[in-house]
């Protein structure tokens, strides 16, 4: 699933920062502050010790024993909010002595209550901050704190609104909260204690606080665990999440959208609820929120919406939720941007929406975030642009605005989103067609030098063969792409020999030679047998001093260079020995073999002199077969002198080798001292080659 991961770690039930906000009954008490100063091991051991001794022989009602408690839970909550200490503070005890205090104290004498809700308040942060730590949560519960916590939750049916009762609340919702985080055995266990019913309650508490916690707790409990999501939307929950969205304070909207984003994950008859109780607008809403993270939560809830339906992606995006989307493209926040192309991404699957999105205004933001170094935002916006060129109104603007060059030069990071970007490539190559051709076309024609160029990239890599004389020959297409290979830009360069290189392969008469080519002229050969033979011979060559016994037939039928050499006005024509001044031995051997048989194997180290000797002789067959085998041999080194030695002896198969490997290789090339030089001999001959191989007739010729 597209953004699973980040989706995981946004759904995550969020451990709370603890922080005390003390009563104003008790701010005299909470001077002992003061008194917490860093300890050495020792002393901290002593202290934490001391504090816990306090707290197991001061559970009454005595106001000496409840200030003795009230302080002891507040120093140990000091201490514990130091991470590094939490390991030392269980280890001396303080869970069992903080577990008792969650609860009153069993006889009261009438009307004295001194410091109520006070301690069990301090008792449930300090294990709320104990819980911090997951290696401390089954210790805690364990030691019996959670039936407690759930009976602090109900306290408010009890006594009168108070800041104290608030607070206790609030605490043994935290509480739960980072008791239950990651930890689906707790989750279940507050299920089984009866500690969501009253969670949903809080929900509607007139303290915006309690509220937030109740909505907190919910949030951790919903994560993947069905029982909880069932049981939480049976209490009905769902109308007041509803109505906590479009609150005006954001720490209760966030708190809302990050519940009903757990609740509907994997549960899409949950989703149905949540969407008849009116969820889609406030959600919307809230993409414009001046709380980043309600934005985020949003943006996911959003992409979940998007899945459940056509009909819900179309009713998203008819509510106005694409141009927020697109401006969060553009965050500083990773995770807002991730969570926005995740929800983009989704809408954009659907057929109505892909040209709105790219009209808001997304498919620029969505291509850059292909530059991200961060996985799962790459792979987010890549299949919200995958969905987006699905559209055939996209496709002129996709590669107007570069979007082709995006994809084919992005280094992805995962693989699912190399092959999301190369299902883009060719959904973007099966619309270069009909009305979107007959566009680019226009705008390779009319728009600014840079639209042209880039339009004349892209169809390099995606038009068919079919359609190529039209675009770079009738349509100047040709041009623009060797404009860029002959400038001084070396992006640029690059950029088009990659898009001439894959031009000249989609045309196969311009394909490397794979295969050494038959004889353009059928004949009968005299054989093997005849060769340097003196039966029947009646002329010789001086090679090197020594006879070569040939025959006169063989030679006149091999190449129009002998039949003038035989039927001309030359010398030759009468004399019986003739000198080879300028070829060796084994090479005219071979050049003679190959008049005798039509065929000769061709090393490369003959190659070259052998070419010379063809094209002196006209022997175009042998030619063609040195051409072949020297083209094995090209390499970065040797590129400029294989070039050089194509035009020297007219070897035109070797050039257009020459050509391609040029094209291939030129980002290598490029590296390479001397290179522009070889830039500017070759340009010509490039466009004289595609010239040629792109028009019907000159193929036919050449084929």
């Amino acid at each position: 699933m597209e953004g699973e991961s980040a989706m995981e770690q946004q759904r995550k039930g969020q451990k709370r920062k603890l922080d005390e906000v003390p009563s104003a009954a008790a701010a005299a008490a909470m001077e002992v502050e003061d008194e917490i100063c860093p300890h050495s091991e020792q002393s901290l051991g002593a202290e934490i010790g001391a504090q816990v001794g306090v707290l197991v022989g001061s559970f009454s009602w005595r106001e000496s024993d409840r200030a003795a408690a009230k302080r002891a839970v507040h120093v140990l909550a000091e201490l514990a909010k130091n991470e590094e200490v939490v390991n030392e503070i269980v280890e001396g005890g303080a869970v069992p002595a903080l577990v008792i205090h969650l609860q009153e104290p069993t006889a009261a004498a009438a009307g004295e209550r001194p410091f109520e809700h006070e301690v069990e308040k301090g008792s449930a942060f300090a294990l709320g901050l104990l819980a911090v730590k997951p290696e401390h949560q089954q210790l805690i519960v364990d030691a019996g704190a959670l039936p407690l916590l759930v009976n602090l939750l109900k306290r408010h049916k009890k006594g009168s609104n108070s800041r104290a009762l608030n607070s206790v609340v609030r605490r043994a919702a935290d509480a739960i909260t980072n008791l239950a985080h990651e930890n689906s055995s707790i989750k279940t266990y507050v299920r089984i204690e009866g500690g969501i019913p009253p969670l949903v309650e809080l929900l509607e508490f007139t303290d915006l606080k309690v509220q937030r916690a109740a909505a907190g707790a919910l949030r951790t409990l919903a994560f993947k665990n069905d029982e909880n999501k069932n049981q939480i939307v049976e209490c009905n929950a769902l109308p007041t999440l509803v109505l906590m969205l479009r609150s005006e304070d954001a720490a209760i909207h966030y708190e809302a959208v990050g519940v009903i984003g757990n609740l509907v994950h994997s549960s899409p008859n949950i989703k149905k609820e949540v969407l008849l109780a009116g969820a889609l607008q406030p959600v919307i809403g809230l993409l414009s929120s001046c709380c980043t993270e309600s934005q985020r939560e949003a943006a996911l809830l959003l992409g979940q919406f998007a899945a459940t339906d056509s009909d819900c992606k179309v009713h998203i995006v008819q509510r106005g939720a694409v141009r927020p989307l697109v401006e969060m493209l553009q965050s500083q926040d990773i995770q807002l941007k991730e969570m926005s192309a995740f929800a983009l991404g989704r809408l954009a699957q659907d057929t109505h929406n892909q040209a709105g999105i790219a009209y808001d205004g997304g498919l620029v933001p969505l291509l850059k975030l292909l530059d991200s170094k961060n996985g799962s935002l790459q792979h987010n916006a890549a299949f919200a642009l995958y969905g987006i060129a699905d559209n055939e109104d996209n496709v002129s603007d996709f590669i107007k605005v570069g979007g082709v060059q995006k994809l084919q030069d992005g280094e992805f990071i995962v693989q699912a989103t190399k092959d999301c970007v190369a299902k883009t490539l060719k959904r973007l190559e099966e619309k270069i067609h009909g009305r979107v051709l007959k566009h680019l076309l226009y705008l390779m024609r009319v728009a600014e030098k840079a639209v042209q160029r880039r339009v004349a990239l892209a169809l390099a890599h995606l038009c068919s063969p079919e359609d190529q004389q039209t675009i770079f020959i009738d349509n100047n297409g040709l041009d623009l792409l060797l404009d860029l290979l002959a400038s001084t830009n070396v992006k640029q360069q690059q950029d088009g020999s990659v898009a001439l290189y894959k031009l000249a392969n989609k045309a196969t008469v311009l394909s490397p030679i794979d295969a050494a080519p038959p004889s353009p002229t059928p004949q009968v050969y005299l054989g093997e047998q005849y060769v340097n033979s003196a039966t029947l011979s009646d002329v010789t060559f001086l090679v090197e001093g020594e006879r070569f016994y040939a025959h006169r037939i063989a030679l006149l039928a091999s190449s129009d260079a002998f039949r003038a050499m035989f039927d001309g006005g030359y010398r030759e024509k009468e004399a019986r020995d003739i000198e080879i001044p300028n070829i060796r031995w084994e090479v005219f051997e071979l050049m003679m073999r190959f008049i005798y048989t039509g065929s000769v194997d061709v090393t490369t180290t003959i190659a070259q002199d052998l070419l010379r000797a063809a094209d002196q002789y006209l022997l175009e067959g042998l030619k063609r077969l040195c051409e072949y085998a020297i083209a094995q041999d090209i390499n970065l080194d040797n590129i400029s002198s294989m070039y050089e030695l194509s035009e020297a002896y007219h070897a035109m198969s070797l050039r257009h080798t020459c050509v391609l490997f040029f094209l291939e290789q030129f980002n290598k090339i490029s590296t390479r001292p001397g290179y522009s030089h070889l830039v500017q001999r070759i340009v010509p001959e490039i466009r004289s080659y595609f010239s040629k191989a792109l028009l019907p007739n000159q193929r036919c010729s050449r084929a």
